[in-house]
């Protein structure tokens, strides 16, 4: 069969060429048709094959021998792994199959031992035991209304969003929200959605086959590109404003000003998604919600994915008052609310203070994961510099331009290193510098400096990989 005809790309859909590629290739591999053992062609040769910029092929091997698809030995070839896993099950982080290594560095993935066990029984004990006949029947549409009272409260309080319990819809995490605004919005006249570029790649996925056509719209180190924005044509985007992911940016309050002015002129709709709200470690004050300047413009959206588990399935959106109604009326066609004895329980843990007592404790741990990874950036990585505030369970690490990121990565995973790159996250053909997003919060505190440290010494391997030369003590490369 022919490459070209295996291998298939589509210029005018909302996937990039390069994740068209790896997507075809991981489904193929998926499916039996691509077997382990079985050589690819080149990347001069398929780029030919597919009329496509070599670098799009270059790019798209080299993330699947990062993820453990492909295999490759310079001069040799590239073919798929001997050593797949038996199975390959799709999750949020990853499209796939997940190597087993020694120090797994994703964003997103979650210290399982962090989880409240204690203080979680107590209060679902205290939910079932209270439980009526009420509350175990059908659930409210929008969710337990003990809870959006509860959160209506907290998030006044914690974030200064400006919200009543009829505002509040809770969900099934933070994906059925889109999947609900790739429904409510059209009715609205609003078909395309402006996403940040870099963003989470699996959230513009589930963006496009929601319906909505996707405009990516560059960030920096201020955030959201407003000017850029304003030309998509987009009447709707959607943002991290308080830690971008995966830049870890924050939005200036110049840029926040503008995006509401944004919104306000063109009719539309911004969605905050403050997806590690509550994580905040930073030196500088944690800046409030952007809903709180336009509550009639801005949809707030949080989760407990990132603060307790992302296991609960359980989000929530403070929309404005006149698209209540729409929403509700877009889920009643989809579903019947969600599970209610966990929305209980998540009550109790906010009304007693467990919820409060156990954010103090992560994010103390996770301030002190957060300086082990600076100081071993520094020593491993010393021309490298971590960008954005200090918060969340990642970090994005930006490499001298001269790093090959897709053959570090690759590197990185031979050395048992499981890292995603920038170019993982980025949908645009804008030049960015390499770079590393580097999740700080499954791998043992002790461990996270080895894992560096074997990062370094794969990036030294490399044909132009870093200096090793102690880096310079006037240089602050890693701000705290």
């Amino acid at each position: 069969m022919p490459w070209q005809t295996l291998i298939d790309v589509t210029r005018d859909a909302p996937v990039p060429l390069t994740a068209q590629i790896q997507g075809t290739i991981r489904q193929e591999i998926a499916e039996g048709t691509l077997r382990p053992g079985v050589r690819l062609p080149s990347s001069r040769q398929l780029a030919e094959d597919l009329r496509v910029s070599r670098s799009v092929v270059v790019e798209a091997y080299g993330q699947l021998i990062a993820e453990g698809y492909l295999e490759a030995l310079r001069g040799s070839g590239t073919w798929i792994s001997q050593h797949l896993p038996p199975s390959a099950v799709p999750t949020l982080l990853d499209d796939g199959v997940v190597p087993d290594v020694r120090w797994d560095l994703r964003p997103g993935t979650i210290d399982g031992t962090a989880f409240p066990q204690r203080e979680w029984l107590a209060a679902y004990q205290q939910a079932l035991t209270g439980a009526g006949g009420r509350e175990l029947g059908y659930p409210p549409l929008s969710g337990a209304t003990a809870l959006r009272t509860e959160l209506a409260g907290y998030l006044g309080r914690t974030r200064g969003v400006r919200t009543t319990p009829r505002q509040i819809m809770v969900t099934s995490g933070f994906a059925q929200v889109l999947s609900l605004l790739g429904a409510a919005l059209p009715r609205l006249g609003i078909d395309a959605l402006g996403m940040e570029d870099p963003c989470h790649h699996r959230q513009r996925q589930f963006v496009a086959e929601a319906g909505l056509r996707v405009r990516s719209v560059p960030v920096d180190e201020d955030g959201i590109d407003v000017d850029a924005l304003a030309r998509t044509g987009a009447r709707a985007v959607l943002v991290t404003p308080a830690h971008q992911f995966p830049t870890g940016a924050t939005l200036s309050t110049e840029r926040r000003a503008a995006l509401v002015r944004w919104a306000e002129d063109v009719d539309g709709f911004v969605v905050e998604d403050d997806y590690d709200g509550e994580l905040w470690f930073d030196e500088t004050p944690r800046p409030l919600a952007l809903q709180r300047l336009c509550p009639d413009r801005v949809l707030y959206a949080g989760t407990a994915s990132k603060s307790l588990s992302p296991a609960l399935r359980l989000a929530w959106i403070a929309v404005p008052p006149r698209l209540t109604s729409l929403l509700e009326q877009t889920r009643a066609r989809r579903d019947l609310g969600s599970e209610i004895l966990t929305q209980l329980a998540f009550t109790e843990l906010l009304a007693s203070g467990g919820f409060d007592r156990h954010l103090r404790r992560r994010r103390a741990r996770l301030r002190a994961r957060r300086l082990l990874l600076e100081r071993a950036v520094r020593s491993h990585l010393p021309d490298a510099r971590i960008l954005g505030a200090a918060a969340g369970l990642h970090a994005y690490v930006e490499l001298p331009r001269h790093v090959d990121e897709p053959r570090l990565v690759a590197a990185a995973l031979h050395r048992s290193v499981l890292v995603r790159g920038g170019a993982h996250f980025r949908h645009g053909t804008r030049p960015a510098p390499p770079a590393l997003v580097i999740g700080c919060a499954a791998v043992p505190g002790a461990a996270l400096p080895e894992a560096v440290a074997a990062i370094g010494r794969a990036c030294a391997d490399l044909p132009s990989g870093l200096p090793t030369t102690a880096p310079d003590p006037r240089r602050s490369p890693c701000p705290n």
